[in-house]
């Protein structure tokens, strides 16, 4: 797997608060760790959308684009999801006693995210192959 890093997403997840940040760069590392997993994911693109780092499959096509943003009160961290999709009914079908989420587009993360990882790698490989639908 190739990345392709837009530079400007550096500078966003800096600007947020330092647990945020935190909790955005080891959610970022996972996103890479898990997309290496996944060889139907191709070059994974990092880059920004609606002013959010954005993680696509331009080249395979193979998943959905996963955001991540601060939440309108900066104390947590949203892997968000298109809304149209199924896929925060699927993590809530597997993870609602483990994770939070927002209606129909997002996982809620609070800065330690750290006790959440691996439900998140399961979500973030949904997300990814959604598509290509290899993944359950």
């Amino acid at each position: 797997m190739t990345v392709e890093i837009d530079p400007a997403v550096k500078a966003i997840i800096a600007s947020w608060s330092g647990p945020v940040r935190n909790a955005a760069l080891e959610v970022r590392s996972l996103i890479y760790d898990t997309a290496t997993t996944l060889p139907q994911v191709g070059i994974l693109c990092e880059m920004l959308k609606w002013n959010q780092p954005a993680y696509l499959t331009n080249q395979t096509k193979a998943g959905t684009t996963i955001r991540l943003g601060e939440t309108r009160d900066g104390t947590r961290l949203g892997l968000y999801v298109h809304c149209q999709t199924s896929l925060v009914n699927t993590f809530q079908s597997h993870y609602s006693d483990q994770l939070e989420f927002e209606n129909k587009r997002a996982i809620i993360l609070h800065p330690d995210v750290s006790q959440s990882l691996e439900p998140l790698r399961h979500c973030i490989a949904l997300a990814l192959t959604y598509h290509s639908s290899k993944v359950t």
